[in-house]
């Protein structure tokens, strides 16, 4: 009669294991039903869309035509890119000495200065010596000039030519009825070009019209300071 007893207490305990085994089990697998709802409502439209075609299964005429594009899109990407390195190597062989010959370009601008200075020294005006000097000056001058030159490096003309912003910069301007306003009158320092690239703007004066004063401004202004 023990054994009975225990043996259906025994069925029972299972029973419930099993329910609750299912139970667990039921409820998982609505989790797991419930997360795939969200991940299906969190896809857009165009995210749909797209699974929905890459679900379609491509002809072999569509799959031939879409490896085409791929192709075609491939090789003008490869165009691209080597027209971009074609550019870029030639822009570093033209300019690759951009810095270069920008620092180089103080020379030029020590070596006037030291003219200008001799020129206006009181002491060695009219002397033998600072014509020689001022002489070799010149040489050493042009020789600079020459060398940048061979290396593409020109200087910019611009006396008596109208200001241009991309090629001169103006630093005063001087009044002069001989010249149209916004013409170059002088230079102050010298600009250069490394081949069509701007090197550094010069520096210049340009002419602007004279004033002209009212005399009877100037008559009104006069009486009342009396």
């Amino acid at each position: 009669m023990e054994k009975e007893e225990n043996f259906k207490q025994d069925n029972t305990t299972s029973e419930a294991s099993n329910k609750n085994k299912e139970t667990v089990e039921q409820s998982s697998n609505n989790e797991e039903q419930k997360n795939n709802v969200e991940e299906e409502k969190e896809l857009s439209p165009v995210e749909q869309k797209n699974n929905v075609e890459e679900e379609k299964e491509l002809s072999p005429e569509e799959k031939i035509k879409e490896l085409e594009d791929k192709i075609v899109r491939t090789f003008a990407e490869m165009e691209n890119q080597r027209r971009r390195f074609e550019k870029e190597k030639d822009d570093a062989f033209d300019y690759g000495g951009f810095s270069f010959a920008k620092e180089a370009l103080n020379l030029i601008d020590n070596l006037n200065r030291s003219k200008s200075i001799l020129e206006n020294d009181e002491d060695l005006k009219n002397s033998k010596a600072l014509k020689k000097t001022l002489e070799h000056f010149d040489i050493i001058n042009k020789d600079l000039i020459s060398i940048f030159t061979k290396n593409n490096i020109k200087p910019i003309d611009c006396l008596n030519k109208k200001l241009d912003p991309n090629l001169h910069q103006a630093m005063m301007e001087i009044e002069d009825d001989q010249k149209e306003a916004g013409t170059i009158v002088q230079e102050i320092q010298k600009g250069f070009m490394i081949k069509d690239r701007l090197l550094r703007p010069s520096l210049v004066g340009v002419s602007k019209k004279v004033e002209i004063k009212d005399e009877k401004d100037e008559e009104n202004k006069e009486n009342l300071e009396k």
